[in-house]
């Protein structure tokens, strides 16, 4: 009781103090800085952190941040909006002091109050951000702000310190205190007394502890978070440290125990009940085969409604609809609504209602991060797949991705680590990775070109596997508007040529994953270049202004992460007028990179027609940065391919208006 005094005491104090401490942390204009127009350290930067400072004390629950930025270029303009994420109720930012100083001296404060904006609403929960912009601000200003974050006295809060910011920092300071006397109990009884820090920093850099609970680290010359084509989630990449109370003694025995623990909960959830297994015996027949049975059963948890894919109703929204808070697959089944964690958890349920051998197994989402067995904590695995034995061959099922195929599992959760039941038991594990052949995209039709170039057509774009799961999942979210502007966008602007329209007219089979998901695409517009008796025409279609990646980038130090494998292939036919000839079309061509991907390109051609198509299969996905100059040469070569053209001959054709 003393201490709870003590601290609410220490608390009033330091909120009376909080105006001078704010005060203090700006500091005096630098002449060396305010003169600045490069940096050494950082050549051709457009900023430059020159100062960074994150002190958070968990006894006093507050936090306290500041920044001072240097401007370089015009694109270094762009720090001057801040946003600042918090979520609403008990957190609050407070004491936002910002100013900017120019290279002359002068001080020009913030004075406009933030915007309060919100993010995202999921049930009761809201996160929203504050958001500033720094005045008059021009190239060569230094950046000021500092904030503060205040929490309630009833939590507690350990830091995650990010240390590698966007640009390059010249120095930076964290500190944290922590609760000492904390004695937080989890979900399922353990105290958690003990503090642990996960720490990713360069070699010779380590976290500081004292007496008291306090932990400081102090960098200088910290390099810009990485910005390299295709790379893994950058959070699995950046310089930081991660603090979390914990009951755990050392990474081993925490996970040792904690997929126990997992393991009970995953079964307790999914544990047996009259009304699922009357729910089963109303959907399979008893002549089923297992994998008859678990596909029905797939697809009737499909057919719930997944609040991931729609909208998280909120406390008063389930009170007045009388729906409750799910706490077993039974509740899930019987409001017929539920997350994708739900849902998965259900059809497990329900498979081994059935009589089926299944399991649980909980994975990080790749393209957020990677799994990091040294940060022991289950909160970083994101969802949950179900693994089914059937004929001695175990098949992997995603029940909680809307609109994924049976026994398809999307790439987020393909060749992803975690933890996982078994017959043996539950342990660490990891999911096979995607195999090319099962993602296809293929551009199909037929271009009509006039001598002048001008060209109509319609292309089909027929997709299996990922790229149909994506836009099938897009279409939840969007409107048919508002779809065909975003395909257009990712998938034809920027890959169809010059000169040309090309724009999806509509979408079969969208609402169908059993079936090729196809984009009906018309095109329309000028191509290519006509000359008095010739037409210069881009050989492949899509790939003249596609951009191949990895061309421009000479050097690699990251790995490279393709999501997975796919193959594309791209036919098309070019019609062209009567009397037109062809004088040069693209060659033949076979490019390997051994156990990697292929290219294979082929025309041709026949009477007032040459169909020019190619494959590119990329059977890999990830490739180390020592395999990256083998990489980048089998690119450089497909992008060589890309650019070769077809030439017609107009001389035979008649003038426009006349016949032959």
């Amino acid at each position: 009781m003393t201490k709870s005094i003590f601290l609410r005491g220490a608390a009033v104090f330091l909120a009376a103090m909080l105006p001078v401490l704010a005060c203090a942390q700006f500091q005096a204009p630098n002449p060396d800085e305010l003169k600045m127009t490069d940096d050494a350290k950082a050549p051709g930067a457009a900023a430059v952190y020159l100062d960074i400072k994150e002190i958070e004390n968990d006894p006093l629950h507050y936090e306290s941040f500041y920044k001072r930025i240097k401007v370089l270029t015009e694109k270094g303009k762009e720090l001057a909006t801040v946003e600042l994420p918090y979520l609403q109720g008990n957190w609050k930012i407070t004491d936002i002091k910002g100013r900017t100083i120019h290279p002359d001296g002068t001080i020009v404060p913030l004075t406009v109050k933030p915007e309060d904006l919100m993010i995202v609403k999921s049930g009761d929960q809201q996160a929203n951000k504050k958001v500033f912009t720094l005045p008059n601000v021009e190239v060569g200003s230094i950046l000021e702000y500092y904030y503060e974050i205040h929490y309630d006295d009833n939590r507690f809060s350990s830091p995650q310190w990010t240390i590698q910011q966007s640009y390059f920092v010249h120095k930076a300071h964290y500190e944290f205190t922590a609760e000492t006397d904390l004695e937080l109990v989890d979900q399922h009884g353990r105290i958690m007394r003990r503090l642990l820090w996960w720490p990713r920093l360069p070699s010779g850099v380590a976290v500081q502890s004292s007496v008291g609970g306090r932990f400081t680290l102090d960098m200088t010359d910290i390099p810009p978070a990485p910005d390299e084509e295709r790379m893994p989630p950058i959070d699995s990449l950046l310089y930081r440290v991660g603090f979390y109370y914990t009951a755990a003694v050392d990474s081993r025995n925490f996970w040792l125990e904690e997929v126990k623990l997992w393991s009970k909960d995953v079964d307790q959830f999914a544990g047996p009940s009259k009304e699922i297994k009357a729910a089963v015996d109303g959907l399979v027949a008893a002549g089923d085969s297992d994998l008859d049975k678990a596909k029905k059963l797939y697809i009737a948890v499909q057919a719930l409604d997944n609040t991931d894919f729609t909208r998280t109703k909120s406390a008063s929204e389930l009170k007045e609809l009388k729906i409750k808070e799910i706490k077993n697959a039974k509740d899930t089944w019987e409001q017929k609504s539920g997350s994708s964690e739900d849902i998965a958890m259900l059809y497990l349920a329900m498979l081994r209602s059935a009589g089926l051998t299944a399991y649980a197994i909980k994975v990080v989402d790749r393209d957020r991060g990677l799994f990091d067995p040294a940060y022991m904590s289950l909160e970083q695995l994101d969802s949950t797949l179900v693994a089914l034995s059937v004929g001695g061959k175990e098949v992997l099922l995603d029940p909680g991705k809307k609109m994924c195929p049976f026994q398809t599992v999307s790439w987020q959760h393909s060749d992803a680590a975690g933890v996982g039941q078994s017959a043996q038991g539950p342990s660490l594990i990891s999911t096979p990775e995607q195999q090319y052949k099962d993602n296809v995209t293929q551009r199909l039709g037929d271009v009509f070109v006039d001598a002048q170039g001008g060209v109509t057509g319609r292309i089909n774009i027929v997709m299996s596997g990922q790229k149909a799961l994506h836009w099938r999942q897009k279409s939840l979210e969007e409107d048919d508007t508002e779809l065909k502007k975003e395909f257009d966008h990712e998938e034809i602007e920027g890959q169809a040529p010059e000169g040309v329209e090309a724009h999806v007219d509509h979408f079969l089979s969208m609402n169908d994953p059993y079936s090729d998901l196809m984009a009906v695409v018309i095109v329309k517009g000028s191509l290519g270049t006509a000359t008095a008796k010739r037409l210069i025409l881009p050989g492949f279609f899509f790939e003249t202004r596609g951009s191949v990646p990895f061309v421009k980038e000479e050097k690699r130090l990251l790995s490279v992460d393709m999501h997975y494998g796919r193959r594309v292939t791209d036919e098309i036919t070019y019609h062209f007028p009567d009397g037109a000839t062809i004088e040069g079309a693209p060659q033949d061509a076979s490019i390997p990179w051994p156990s990697h991907a292929a290219l294979i390109a082929k025309s041709v051609a026949q009477p007032g027609q040459i169909v020019i198509g190619q494959t590119l299969s990329e059977a890999f996905t990830f490739a180390k940065p020592e395999e990256y100059q083998d990489l980048r040469g089998f690119y450089q070569k497909v992008a060589a391919v890309d650019q070769e053209q077809l030439v017609l001959s107009t001389s035979g054709v008649a003038p426009a208006g006349k016949g032959n």
